[in-house]
């Protein structure tokens, strides 16, 4: 399997409201970096639509570390929250509903096909990546702002 790194993040404009999200793929020395966004959204949507759609990138399955600063995200793969939630018809363990149920669906599918392991690094603290990703998320936000619903 390939050794691909991801790294993501997402911005939300008066959460919920426009928001974008940014990732970067690198293979050896390749990098690719993608974003997207959305006129009514929330911060969470957008990281979780970054995980999605660098992983989508992905021609065949691949050994993936992926860095995010979302400990939603984070925790909602590495601590199997999210295949808790699913196996319990998307209820959580404080019997309240899971909320992004279609995006945690379409990550736990991307799941099945990439050998993922996730690194959760601290937000706006430095980290080179990390913050080229915020770049290209907060870019999206504001493009996205004046088509807010």
């Amino acid at each position: 399997m390939k050794k691909v790194e991801l790294f993501t993040d997402g911005a939300c404009k008066h959460n919920p409201g426009p928001g974008g999200w940014g990732a970067i793929l690198r293979y050896g020395t390749q990098e690719k970096e993608i974003s997207g966004g959305n006129a009514d959204t929330t911060n969470n949507k957008m990281e979780m639509s970054a995980v999605i759609e660098g992983l989508k990138c992905l021609k065949e399955p691949c050994e993936v570390t992926l860095y995010s600063d979302s400990q939603y995200v984070c925790n909602g793969i590495a601590k199997g929250w999210a295949k808790k939630w699913k196996a319990n018809n998307w209820i959580k363990s404080d019997k309240k509903p899971a909320l992004n149920v279609e995006l945690w669906e379409e990550i736990l599918s991307l799941l099945d096909v990439h050998k993922v392991t996730v690194v959760w690094v601290k937000g706006h603290a430095g980290h080179p990546e990390n913050e080229r990703c915020d770049a290209l998320a907060v870019a999206q936000a504001e493009k996205y702002k004046n088509e807010r619903k």
